[in-house]
C-alpha cells in the first residue's frame, strides 16, 4: 500500500503522543499535534480534519500496515495504548519482511568493494544479525554473477572516489599486448561492468581532450593522483557513448544493421534476452526467427554471436558473415587434429 508523506508524519505523531503516558490525549489534542507536526515539516498550515485523524487511528489499529496498534479509548474521550510499551517503530518483522531483508543483505554485500556501500557495513551487519537471530539461517535465494578471484577489484573504490571528486589519476597500465607497463595521466569518467569484468573509461593526457580510452581494471598495476592537473569531463555522456555497442569496445565506425537467424529452439531465449536494446524481430520462419540489431561491429559482438554456435546464422552484413564463417572454420580445424 502506497503512503504519502503527510500520512506517515501523522502516524508517527500519533504514536509519539500515545507513548506519553503523563498526559491524557483527546481526539482534539491529536488533531492539534498532527497539524503542528505537519507545519514543522512542511513550513505551511495543513488542514487536518477530525475525520482524517479518526481514519489514521483506524489504519494504525488494523493489519494493513502491519501495525496492529492497541489503541483504546477510555473515559469515552481519551486515547492511549493498552500496552504501554508499544510503539509502531518497534513492531516485529514478519516472515515476509525477514525474507526480503535476507536477500537485500546478500545483494548489498556484493558491492563491498565500494566505500559508498562499505559505509553501510555496520548497518548491513546489524541487519544480518537481526535477520539471523529471528529466523533459521539459509543459503541465499538470489545469486548474482561474481568472480571473487578477478584481479583489479581492489581498485574499484579508489577509482569511484576519484570520479566522484573529479581527480586526475596517474595510472600504471599494461595491456595484454604490451611488453612493458606505461604511466598515463588519466581523467576518469565512469566505471562500467560487462561480462563480469570491470572497466575504467575516460580520457588520457594532461588536457583531457584526447579520444576516449577504456582500461580493464585487471590490467591496472597501480594508481596515483595528481591534484595539480585540472580535471575535465569534456561533455561525456556514458549512455550516449555506449548506445550503439555490445560490450565496451567503441570505435569511430558507424553502427550497421546486423541481421541474424536463430533456430526455433533458441529464438525464445533471444526474444526475452535481446543481444542489444535495438533488437527487432523481422520474420518468423518455420525453422526459426530473423532479428535485426543496429550496432557497431566489435569484438564483443562477435563473441556473443559465436557463443550460439550452430544455433545462429549471421545474414548481414556480408563482411561480418564472412568473419564469423572463418572463425567457425578455424574452430572446426581444432577438432580434426588428433589429441
Amino acid at each position: 500500500m502506497a503512503l504519502n508523506k503527510n500520512a506517515l508524519i501523522r502516524y508517527k505523531t500519533i504514536d509519539k503522543c500515545l507513548q506519553n503516558h503523563y498526559r491524557k490525549w483527546t481526539l482534539s489534542d491529536l488533531i492539534t499535534a498532527c497539524s503542528d507536526a505537519l507545519y514543522e515539516y512542511e513550513g505551511r498550515d495543513v488542514n487536518v480534519s477530525k475525520r482524517t485523524v479518526q481514519l489514521d487511528i483506524q489504519m494504525m489499529r488494523s493489519d494493513k500496515l502491519g501495525y496492529n496498534a492497541p489503541i483504546v479509548v477510555y473515559d469515552k474521550k481519551y486515547y492511549k495504548y493498552e500496552d504501554e510499551e508499544y510503539s509502531i517503530t518497534d513492531i516485529p518483522l514478519n516472515e515476509g519482511d525477514m525474507n526480503v531483508l535476507s536477500e537485500t543483505v546478500e545483494m548489498l554485500k556484493q558491492f563491498k568493494d565500494f566505500s559508498l556501500f562499505s559505509e553501510l557495513g555496520g548497518i548491513i551487519q546489524r541487519l544480518e544479525d537481526k535477520v539471523y537471530t529471528e529466523k533459521t539461517q539459509q543459503s541465499p535465494i538470489i545469486h548474482l554473477d561474481k568472480n571473487e578471484k578477478l584481479k583489479g577489484l581492489e581498485h574499484l573504490d579508489v577509482l569511484y572516489q576519484a570520479i566522484l571528486k573529479k581527480v586526475v589519476l596517474i595510472v600504471t597500465y599494461q595491456s595484454f599486448r604490451a611488453r612493458q607497463p606505461s604511466e598515463i595521466v588519466f581523467h576518469p569518467y565512469i566505471l562500467k561492468e560487462f561480462n563480469n569484468r570491470w572497466f575504467l573509461i575516460g580520457r588520457p593526457g594532461i588536457e583531457g581532450i584526447r579520444p576516449i580510452v577504456t582500461f580493464a581494471l585487471d590490467r591496472i598495476l597501480s594508481i596515483d593522483f595528481d591534484t595539480s592537473i585540472a580535471y575535465t569531463t569534456k561533455e561525456f555522456d556514458g549512455d550516449d557513448y555506449y548506445k550503439n555497442v555490445v560490450g565496451v569496445t567503441v570505435s569511430n565506425t558507424k553502427p550497421e544493421r546486423v541481421q541474424f537467424w536463430v533456430d526455433k529452439h533458441n529464438a525464445p531465449y533471444v526474444m526475452t534476452k535481446p543481444i542489444h536494446n535495438s533488437q527487432r524481430l523481422i520474420e518468423h520462419r518455420e525453422d526459426g526467427v530473423v532479428f535485426n540489431i543496429f550496432v557497431q561491429i566489435n569484438f564483443e559482438l562477435e563473441r556473443v554471436l559465436l557463443g550460439f554456435g550452430e544455433s545462429i546464422e549471421v545474414l548481414k552484413p556480408e563482411k561480418l558473415r564472412k568473419r564469423i564463417h572463418q572463425k567457425l572454420k578455424n574452430a572446426v580445424k581444432l577438432y580434426h587434429s588428433p589429441n
